[in-house]
């Protein structure tokens, strides 16, 4: 399996990043989307030897409701991603990798493993908004909405940059997300190994059930 292993604060420090525009290639007005990735690298997992802390986050689920990052997640297997429903490739192609390879578990494992997205532009990805695209991947998601200001620094707790939506010379929507998937172990629930946008289904496939039981990919 491809890894390596670093430490959390040298993470943050060191980590190069660069811009990368995704959009739809035309200029009838639809969003784009700035994402922020790490310096590509020819492993897909990254196992920190000290894990982040998992956010305080209580934002909005998809049926409206108060949702308790730390409290419902606690001592389950659990990946966390920062995205957006209008984003026209990245995110949608993070969840699907994920949700394909977790259709692949056993359902007693896929109905043990919490993954949850959180959107990064929450004025438009309301929690109706965030449902009805979630429904269309893995209606087992938990979708997240709320404060941007509270999302963000959440985000920020795991080296996950993400700015406010603006729009650009064009009137486009431009967001600009880190893009990292934070894998939370349940016997410590610390964020212990993250994976790029270079992720594929296989990668997930191969590490899904190591973390579930909380092991190293």
């Amino acid at each position: 399996m491809r890894k390596k292993t670093l430490a959390a604060a040298a993470l943050l420090a060191a980590a190069a990043f660069t811009l990368s525009a995704c959009g739809s290639g035309d200029d009838s007005g639809s969003p784009v989307s700035v994402v922020s990735e790490e310096a590509p690298s020819d492993q897909a997992a990254t196992v920190l030897d000290k894990p982040f802390e998992k956010p305080d986050l209580v934002l909005t689920d998809t049926q409206g409701k108060p949702y308790d990052l730390r409290a419902e997640t606690a001592g389950k297997p659990t990946l966390i991603y920062f995205g957006y429903t209008n984003c026209p490739d990245v995110c949608p192609l993070t969840m699907n990798n994920i949700a394909v390879a977790k259709k692949q578990l056993p359902q007693a494992e896929q109905d043990e493993l919490t993954v949850v997205f959180v959107t990064t532009d929450p004025e438009r990805d309301t929690a109706e908004a965030l449902g009805s695209w979630l429904k269309g991947i893995d209606s087992q998601v938990v979708g997240l909405t709320g404060d941007f200001a509270t999302i963000q620094a959440g985000a920020r707790t795991l080296g996950i940059s993400i700015e406010p939506p603006t729009k650009d010379e064009d009137g486009k929507v431009v967001s600009t997300h880190g893009t990292q998937v934070v894998a939370f172990s349940p016997k410590t629930d610390g964020g212990y190994v993250l994976y790029g946008e270079d992720a594929t289904v296989d990668d997930y496939t191969k590490d899904l059930p190591k973390l579930i039981k909380g092991e190293n990919p």
